[in-house]
């Protein structure tokens, strides 16, 4: 092995190394996937790490190959440059959701060693390309293996493989942990302590893997982190005879009229506003949905009234949806009369549609804003970085995984249950679960509800923590909240590390 110049990369020095390939070594096999050595300070210390972009493949029993999983990961090294013995360096592996999303905001917003920038409020960024040394990561104190799943970022099915044989919620945990697993082993891990990470429908993906790494392959975790949750999916699924979404979105709806400043007087601080909202939501405002129609005429002009107030919608226009106001409603409504939409994933951002009548928005300002940018900075890196030399587009987000199996037909998903098991068969398991204040798709108080009526016993509940940031579903692109993120989850690194 040789190595090629060093390169500068907006401040970090990479030394990367040609590929020694596995031929060059015994004459025979595939090439090795390049390897970058580089540095990056965390709290005040320098530290040197191996970067590596590659697929694995997975095979069935027989040897016949069934797909490519490609993966970034990230392995910190010893001040003498050697690999730390594996027992006790954690390794997470981290991915992000859709279902069919890459792992692109997880890798390039919160904890890869590089990431993308969106200015001092996370609002705006720098142009394309444009990428900076990541002061929130976590790769002081656990390596880190960034997963795209099957049809997702350079994942693909193998030539002949039907790719929906991946796409499903079980399908889907089967393949990621068998790449879990093989990782492992390949890499000399099984001694390391374990974690998982997922953001959106990859806390779903978690918490079906925490059971099924466990139960079926004997692999036990940690620690999980579920940034943005949704395991119970009636919590956020606005459908006739299903009251309970309007309750739960309402704190974030009250957070949003706040924000935009659409709120009276009485309104000082974030903190009162969701006290107020969650009390309402839960007494009179759940109350009064439960009644339905038997709710008097002069109670619902006077919660009309209440729930005005506290999402900055017309009392009449409230009553006209009979007092329940779906997101894609609100997103239109809020800022109607400045011809503006809010954000699904972020509220904080507006956007402007052709008009400003109809049910709902155009299009989300909040991922038009960080599409773009995570899509350059992504491809650059992997490309002028890290070595990757492959062609095929990168799918940030795609559709192609649909239409995805939701385990049972006509029914709601929820894998809360999967969690439940997974924490009550494992005493050493511990999860740590993230919330974005303005976050409109997967709303923190759905994820509060869903704890609350996990069915936790015998001191489990303990081992689960709670942390709300004041930004969106990636809530990590504010950089006050980034670094409250890398805080909180060194805290609860040092938590296992202590056990």
């Amino acid at each position: 092995m040789h190595q090629l110049p060093k390169l500068r990369a907006g401040g970090l020095v990479l030394l990367v190394c040609a590929p020694l390939t596995a031929q060059d070594a015994t004459g025979e096999g595939p090439p090795s996937p390049p390897e970058a050595r580089a540095s990056l300070e965390l709290g005040g210390v320098q530290h040197t790490y191996l970067a590596r972009a590659a697929t694995l493949p997975l095979e069935a029993d027989d040897g016949t190959p069934r797909a490519d999983v490609f993966h970034v990961d990230y392995r910190l090294l010893a001040p003498d440059g050697a690999l730390p013995e594996p027992g006790g360096r954690p390794v997470t592996f981290v991915f992000n959701g859709g279902p069919g999303s890459s792992a692109v905001w997880l890798h390039m917003g919160a904890f890869g060693p590089r990431r993308v920038d969106l200015g001092p409020d996370g609002l705006s960024g720098a142009g394309p390309g444009t990428l900076f040394a990541n002061e929130g990561s976590i790769l002081d104190v656990t390596d880190l293996v960034f997963i795209d799943p099957v049809s997702t970022g350079h994942s693909r099915a193998a030539q002949g493989v039907d790719a929906h044989e991946f796409h499903g919620v079980d399908e889907d945990a089967e393949s990621v942990g068998e790449f879990i697993r093989l990782w492992l082993t390949r890499n000399a891990r099984w001694a390391s302590p374990r974690y998982l990470c997922g953001e959106s429908y990859g806390t779903t993906r978690a918490a079906v893997l925490a059971a099924h790494l466990q139960d079926e392959r004997g692999i036990e975790l940690d620690g999980v982190i579920l940034v943005s949750s949704v395991l119970n999916f009636g919590t956020i699924r606005f459908a006739a005879g299903n009251d309970l979404p309007f309750v739960l979105y309402l704190p974030t709806y009250a957070a949003t009229a706040w924000y935009h400043g659409k709120l009276g007087a009485g309104f000082e601080t974030l903190d009162q506003v969701l006290a107020q909202a969650e009390e309402f939501a839960l007494g009179p405002y759940a109350s009064a949905l439960l009644a339905g129609e038997r709710l008097p005429d002069g109670q619902q002009q006077a919660l009309a009234r209440q729930l005005a107030a506290l999402t900055g919608l017309d009392a009449e226009y409230l009553r006209a949806t009979n007092l329940r106001p779906d997101i894609m409603r609100f997103c239109k409504e809020l800022l109607r009369d400045e011809r503006k939409t809010v954000g699904r994933l972020d509220a904080r951002f507006t956007g402007r549609d052709r008009d400003a009548a109809g049910e709902t928005y155009e299009y989300d300002p909040s991922y038009a804003a960080i599409q773009g940018p995570f899509t350059a900075g992504l491809n650059d890196y992997l490309r002028r970085e890290l070595g990757w030399t492959g062609e095929r587009e990168y799918a940030v987000l795609t559709g192609a995984v649909q239409p995805w199996k939701y385990r049972e037909p006509n029914s709601t998903l929820n894998v809360a249950e999967d969690l439940r098991a997974a924490l009550a068969r494992n005493p050493r398991l511990r999860v740590f679960v993230a919330s974005g204040v303005y976050d409109l798709a997967t709303p923190y108080f759905a994820t509060r509800y869903t704890f609350d009526h996990l069915g936790l016993e015998g001191g489990s509940a303990a081992r689960v923590v709670h942390a709300r940031y004041e930004s969106g579903h990636m809530l990590y692109i504010r950089p006050a909240d980034r670094r409250a993120l890398r805080a909180d989850l060194l805290e609860f690194y040092a938590g296992g590390a202590a056990r």
